[in-house]
């Protein structure tokens, strides 16, 4: 097994060395959080800083050298089934009902963020003589859907519309979107908290990472296989309810199916379930938020790595254009409309960081910018209110 060869001045890594390289990525984005201050303070994730020092690396390499790198990235689609299979498997219904009004006004300001946000796109790719469909791409398709909407809507928008990049431009959006996501989130955090002096009301457990009596404590092999198998069988549900809505022409992302397939089954479960592993259903376990951590830092980290700068050349300006209006509306929606609405607290402060990652960078960055917030102003956790509000918002914005 080759794991590099240079094809045609393309160095080519398969998906064993592409997940190993992401890997690497996540620790120097850690150990350059941990000497610069700045990315602290302003609770940049890690994945990120690792992700977009690699991606300009490999930016100059080509300069230099002329030489491609080019990733195989089915690891990391894996990975991005499997976390948000975690996210289905700890999602409970009575969260979302005791969202109650807030969820609601938060879903009303994302469906008016959702039209702003193609009106936006639209309208600056008409200043450019470019389709709207353009502009769509560089809109809620990919910035609210991610890479997993981008991926499987483009095909069809470039057979319809005649856009032949289409793929390309989705998948640079959503990238660059996942940057100005994970950007905007710990600044807004840190000036919306400071400014208003916030302090959370209590300190929740956390979904996604451990927690430092877990770190303690340490999880067993047969704590996280038992997690391993729920996710998997979650994940085989969810793709064969994928394959029969495929049949009925009716198209979604596996990742998205996957999650409806977890939270069905964590809701209906009895938590006395007989299992073959002798446990309890691990919904909220700390072998699951384990496994959500590393779904989550390592898909970032790859997602940003394999980045192709080069490629953006002829179309940076009008890209570049669209995202800066995208960011700019998206910032302003955070600061002046979620922050009031959501109540002026901490929680606010909190979804209005993780509004961006809705708004931008879709469910991934959500929990990369709250959680990192959270690591950096509350040590324990972060609000599963606040949080599970982005997240169903997230989730239900990329169907």
């Amino acid at each position: 097994m080759e794991i590099f060869q240079i094809v045609d001045g393309v160095l080519q890594c398969n998906a064993f060395m592409t997940f190993t390289l992401g890997v690497v990525v996540l620790f120097v984005g850690k150990r350059l959080n941990d000497v610069i201050g700045f990315l602290r303070e302003f609770s940049i994730p890690e994945p990120v800083t690792g992700g977009l020092l690699f991606s300009v690396l490999f930016w100059l390499l080509y300069e230099v050298s002329g030489l491609e790198v080019a990733f195989d990235l089915t690891s990391r689609d894996f990975l991005l089934v499997y976390f948000f299979t975690t996210i289905g498997i700890n999602a409970r219904i009575q969260d979302l009902v005791a969202g109650g009004k807030p969820l609601i006004i938060l879903l009303v300001i994302t469906v008016v963020t959702m039209i702003a946000q193609n009106l936006t796109g639209i309208s600056v790719a008409a200043l450019f003589d470019m389709e709207a469909a353009m502009g769509l791409l560089s809109g809620t398709v990919s910035l609210i859907g991610g890479h997993g909407t981008a991926i499987a809507w483009s095909p069809r928008i470039a057979e319809e519309y005649g856009i032949s990049n289409a793929m390309e431009i989705g998948i640079a959006s959503a990238t660059l979107g996942l940057i100005l996501a994970s950007l905007m989130g710990g600044p807004i955090a840190k000036f919306l908290i400071n400014r208003h002096d916030l302090k959370p009301e209590r300190v929740e457990p956390t979904d996604v990472g451990l927690s430092e009596e877990d770190q303690k404590t340490g999880i067993n092999h047969l704590d996280f296989l038992d997690a391993v198998l729920a996710i998997h069988i979650c994940g085989i549900i969810g793709l064969l309810l994928n394959d029969a809505l495929s049949d009925l022409d009716f198209k979604l992302p596996l990742f998205v199916t996957a999650l409806i397939s977890g939270i069905v089954i964590s809701n209906i479960i009895p938590e006395n379930f007989p299992r073959i592993s002798g446990r309890g259903w691990p919904s909220r376990t700390p072998a699951m938020a384990l496994i959500a951590d590393i779904s989550l830092g390592t898909f970032l980290a790859m997602s940003l790595m394999s980045m192709q700068l080069w490629t953006l050349i002829d179309l940076a300006l009008p890209i570049l254009t669209i995202l800066a209006a995208q960011f700019a509306v998206v910032a302003a929606l955070s600061l002046l409309v979620v922050f009031r609405f959501m109540g002026r607290n901490y929680d606010a402060a909190v979804v209005s960081a993780g509004f961006g990652g809705i708004s931008l960078g879709a469910t991934p960055t959500v929990m990369a910018s709250t959680s990192a917030v959270a690591i950096r102003r509350v040590v324990s956790g972060f609000p599963h209110r606040a949080t599970g509000r982005c997240i169903f918002l997230s989730a239900w914005s990329m169907r």
